[in-house]
């Protein structure tokens, strides 16, 4: 007996412990958790291709004669104007190639009206006998020659004036233009072959070409109708931090069969030069609208093995784990949801790994 009432002494103690543990596990306070209800708008929707940007126009500046490179009248990556004479050949010989020619077109026309005075004395030497008929016709012959050299040595002078032309290298527009292929002093060989020196780029506008697949161009067609939007937006850097709008000016005449695609061209200002040909860009196209269009915060969705999903908080308080479809990023925060939440549900926005599947939490709007 007293064995007995001993050991039911020390339980005692034992028991209290246990109730106190359950006592505080019920005195757990329930964390206070963000929630929200979604956000419904109008949205644009859009698709984003990869593109690269080109220079409305890129001329490779050569040398088109034989001679010295004299001087280079510009700075490498300088802007450069319309008719700015950016390079000079040593012009000596074809000033002295176009002196001649000038001389012997003189020579030409002088000979011309020796023939054509002589032509007419024969034609009135003839009403009377006084020459034959063979030499009014070997005057005549003489006019013809004489208008042949007449051409001939004008088409020469041309000739000569143009390869002096060649001599000076100019600017053919308004662009930027890339460092000097060829050192000044150093003999160029043009005439053979010509000599690249320079190349122009007119960047105060830029094309952005991408590529669009054949059947995403025919869903777009079918979401807008006849035609897709002309404007569109061009990004570049980190994120698409910078972004210039832009229009869409070419559109090919047929799908690609190797790849399947349509090839498209947007044009955009660059009045300050900041672009550059080259650069890797993203192009935003506008294909259609979406009203009461379902939006969360892209920060409010977590992913796991089995895709997108976010945590639902019923009328009860319970969070429940659910998987969702997602679709376009509007803005820079907010996420389209296409499936899987209603605008009347409440969400957990922020701090999902405190929460789990099945948990109370105390919501706070």
């Amino acid at each position: 007996m007293k064995n007995q009432m001993y050991i039911a002494l020390l339980a005692l103690p034992l028991l209290a412990g246990c109730g106190n543990k359950k006592e505080t596990s019920h005195a757990m306070p329930v964390p206070e958790i963000s929630v929200a209800r979604p956000s419904v708008q109008d949205i644009t929707l859009t698709k984003n291709y990869p593109g690269y940007l080109t220079s409305e126009k890129t001329v490779d500046l050569v040398g088109r004669v034989s001679g010295t490179l004299q001087t280079i009248a510009y700075a490498p990556g300088s802007r450069v104007r319309q008719g700015q004479v950016l390079f000079q050949i040593e012009p000596t010989v074809y000033q002295d190639n176009v002196r001649q020619a000038e001389a012997a077109l003189n020579t030409a026309r002088a000979n011309l009206e020796y023939a054509q005075s002589n032509y007419a004395r024969m034609q009135e030497a003839a009403k009377t006998d006084a020459v034959s008929q063979i030499q009014v016709l070997q005057s005549k012959s003489d006019v013809a020659t004489s208008l042949a050299a007449v051409s001939n040595a004008e088409a020469a002078l041309n000739t000569a004036r143009t390869n002096l032309s060649y001599c000076t290298v100019r600017a053919p527009f308004n662009g930027t233009i890339s460092r000097n292929l060829a050192d000044a002093g150093s003999y160029i060989n043009g005439s053979v072959q010509p000599v690249t020196l320079a190349t122009v780029y007119k960047d105060d506008h830029l094309y952005s070409y991408f590529n669009v697949a054949d059947n995403q161009w025919l869903a777009m067609l079918l979401q807008q109708g006849d035609s897709i939007p002309k404007q569109v937006n061009v990004s570049l850097g980190k994120d698409g931090i910078l972004n210039y709008p832009a229009q869409l000016d070419y559109l090919s005449p047929n799908v690609d069969l190797n790849t399947g695609t349509l090839n498209i061209r947007a044009r955009l200002d660059n009045p300050k030069g900041i672009l550059k040909s080259g650069l890797y860009v993203s192009i935003t196209l506008p294909y259609g609208k979406q009203k009461n269009a379902i939006l969360i915060p892209d920060a409010s969705i977590g992913t796991d093995q089995l895709g997108k999903y976010v945590y639902v908080v019923n009328d009860s308080d319970i969070v429940h784990y659910r998987h969702i479809e997602t679709g376009q990023l509007i803005g820079d925060s907010l996420r389209q949801i296409k499936q899987g939440l209603s605008p009347q549900e409440r969400y957990v926005t922020k701090a999902l790994m405190k929460v789990r599947n099945g948990m109370r939490i105390n919501p706070v709007q």
